[in-house]
């Protein structure tokens, strides 16, 4: 009789939700992970960008909602929850940095919504949103924005034309790698330049470009402004 008793006690404590709860919970839950993958669209760089991490978001926050119901203010559907979980390995590598707080992002507005804390989910949600648009369209940790790497291939007996080119666009430069052809006759250069503020990228390859002794002549990014 007493086990019966304690088992009573034990529902009495969990909170039971009402169908109207269960979905109003989770149809937050997935607008809030829709809009956080849409924050997440908006403001990525780089190459790293993936369709199914936007729809991992989305999951994310529906599923902790349901698993927060689930558990209510039950301890013990918590321990159980917690070994069941263990039987289960994320090896997923994440390859930006940034996308885990976009995974906390998630986790957090589905535990928000699962316990019915709808406007700690919303506002919460807000202001992280323009927290993230404010960083992007600042661009917040960029060191330099016209630093590129450049490549290209010029022949070995060459008058070097292209290291006067480089100084008239670029206001600092220096050399990163040279790598001679087997036949001996070019060699590989690359090098790290920080453009004037006042010139037109194209330009500058194109007058490179109309240098005889060079090729294979190649400018990118450096990685203080795009994520490989």
């Amino acid at each position: 009789m007493e086990s019966v008793n304690s088992f009573l006690e034990l529902e009495q404590m969990t909170h039971v939700y009402l169908p109207a709860e269960i979905l109003i919970n989770l149809g937050l839950a997935f607008l809030l992970g829709m809009f956080v993958s849409s924050i997440y669209k908006i403001t990525h760089k780089g190459l790293s960008y993936s369709q199914s991490f936007m729809l991992t978001n989305v999951f994310i926050a529906i599923i902790v909602c349901m698993v927060i119901m689930v558990i209510g203010n039950n301890l013990a559907r918590a321990f159980a929850l917690v070994g069941a979980l263990s039987i289960i390995r994320f090896r997923t590598v994440v390859k930006d940095t940034k996308d885990t707080a976009f995974i906390f992002w998630s986790l957090a507005a589905g535990l928000a919504s699962g316990t019915g804390s709808y406007f700690l989910a919303i506002s919460g949600s807000i202001i992280i949103a323009v927290v993230a648009y404010v960083l992007n369209i600042t661009n917040y940790g960029s060191i330099n924005k016209s630093e590129f790497i450049l490549q290209l291939r010029a022949l070995t007996k060459s008058d070097n034309k292209h290291i006067s080119v480089i100084s008239k666009y670029a206001k600092n430069s220096n050399l990163l790698h040279a790598e001679p052809a087997g036949d001996g006759l070019s060699v590989k250069n690359s090098y790290d330049i920080i453009m004037k503020s006042d010139v037109d990228l194209n330009k500058f390859v194109s007058e490179l470009n109309e240098i005889d002794d060079l090729s294979e002549v190649v400018v990118i990014a450096a990685k203080n402004d795009v994520d490989y």
